[in-house]
């Protein structure tokens, strides 16, 4: 499966092709609002579930604490990514104007009723807070789908078919929690996972090593790619074997096998794509260290499932809140800086929020082996929730505000 380019943001070549801007700006451009929905859940979400480890007694609600933990890390943080991504990258791939105003408005009233109808203490009827919660997706795919068929181009079909498989294993997920389905819980997060480790390791490795390329070009120490026939897409077809196996076989020694083979086909990918020199530049060697903990993950997870050591037992946090998190906070800091028309330069308070956020997991994966558990917890939770509030304190008022240069989007 390949995933089209994901170039920087383009700029109206002429005042007369610039469209009319939305009277808000946090709805003339997709992004806007969904990349400020999934700072604030960042923080809102892991702030209850800090309370709830703390023995804050929560309300009842459709899901038991430790699942609306989980699926609100994964439909809501993650999910809010994905839909700003994919409202931000079909323009660049299609052509037409960016997504902006009502529909926009629209699909962001439906997420944020997603989240509300799950919380603690609302007590809607079981299929009627499930409905509601998995409207997003569809909604955006909806949105999406004239463009990408305009477009007539295959390939533009592949990040759309993934979150649509991304959002099946919310169906299975919700699912068994509405009575429409029995066992399907932990089948449905781990599908939703590791779709999102598929999208991590399509777009990761389009932008990685274009960007890196680029940057190293400019700053006049050019570099060429060491071909490897094959691997690129070895790698990706083994993050999908990673997702069927997980479905067929979870926790065997099979998807543990399959796992190390995966991780160490991304490790080698990655050895191609100069991230050593990139240490100057936080916008760049965050998306590496991203991408680094897709191999360390996928091999942390046999240690766990093959060798059954104690100490990779949050195998499944590295890739979560490890690869996944902070490739989307990567994406969300320098995709903001240039769609609303600023310099791709990170300052130190960004590059803070990376350092927090790879504590954070670090905490969570490795902690225990030196801090009481509970302390291990807290901390990661205090430092993730720090990462997330650094991004809403830098880049909330670019989302919220029009862009400097007076240009739409």
């Amino acid at each position: 499966m390949t995933v089209p380019a994901v170039a920087e943001p383009t700029r109206p070549a002429s005042p007369a092709a610039r469209p009319m801007p939305f009277a808000v700006p946090l709805f003339r451009h997709g992004f806007r609002p969904f990349f400020l929905l999934c700072g604030l859940w960042a923080v809102a979400a892991m702030l209850v579930w800090t309370a709830a480890l703390h023995e804050a007694r929560l309300p009842e609600g459709l899901l038991p604490g430790v699942r609306w933990h989980a699926h609100e890390m994964i439909a809501g943080f993650v999910g809010a990514a994905m839909c700003g991504f994919l409202l931000t990258a079909v323009p660049n791939w299609t052509g037409r104007p960016g997504y902006a105003g009502w529909p926009v408005i629209g699909l962001a009233a439906l997420f944020l009723a997603a989240r509300l109808v799950l919380l603690p203490g609302v007590l809607l009827p079981p299929s009627v807070a499930a409905v509601m919660a998995l409207l997003p997706i569809p909604a955006l795919l909806l949105t999406i789908l004239p463009a990408v068929l305009a477009a007539r181009t295959p390939r533009l079909f592949g990040p759309p078919a993934l979150i649509l498989m991304f959002w099946t294993g919310d169906l299975l997920m919700l699912g068994e929690a509405a009575g429409w389905f029995a066992g399907t819980w932990a089948a449905g997060q781990m599908l939703a996972l590791n779709v999102a480790l598929v999208l991590v390791g399509l777009i990761g490795g389009r932008i990685l090593p274009a960007f890196t390329l680029n940057a190293l070009r400019r700053a006049g120490r050019p570099v060429e790619l060491r071909p490897l026939p094959g691997v690129d897409r070895a790698g990706i077809l083994s993050l999908i074997a990673v997702a069927l196996v997980d479905l067929a076989a979870p926790g065997s020694v099979l998807s543990g096998g399959v796992a190390a083979a995966a991780g160490l086909l991304a490790a080698l990918r990655l050895s191609r794509w100069h991230g050593l020199r990139t240490g100057q530049e936080p916008l760049l060697w965050v998306l590496h260290a991203a991408y680094a903990l897709i191999p360390a993950a996928l091999l942390l997870k046999p240690a766990f499932l093959v060798a059954a050591a104690p100490w990779a037992g949050a195998w499944l946090h590295l890739q979560a809140a490890g690869a996944i998190a902070l490739m989307i906070l990567a994406v969300m800091t320098r995709a903001t800086l240039g769609h609303t028309g600023r310099d791709l330069t990170a300052t130190s308070s960004m590059a803070a929020a990376y350092g927090l956020l790879i504590g954070a997991v670090l905490l969570r994966v490795f902690g225990g082996l030196a801090l009481p558990a509970g302390t291990a917890l807290a901390a990661a939770a205090v430092l993730w929730i720090s990462a997330f509030s650094v991004f809403l304190a830098v880049f909330g008022p670019m989302l919220l505000a029009p862009r400097p240069d007076g240009k739409p989007g």
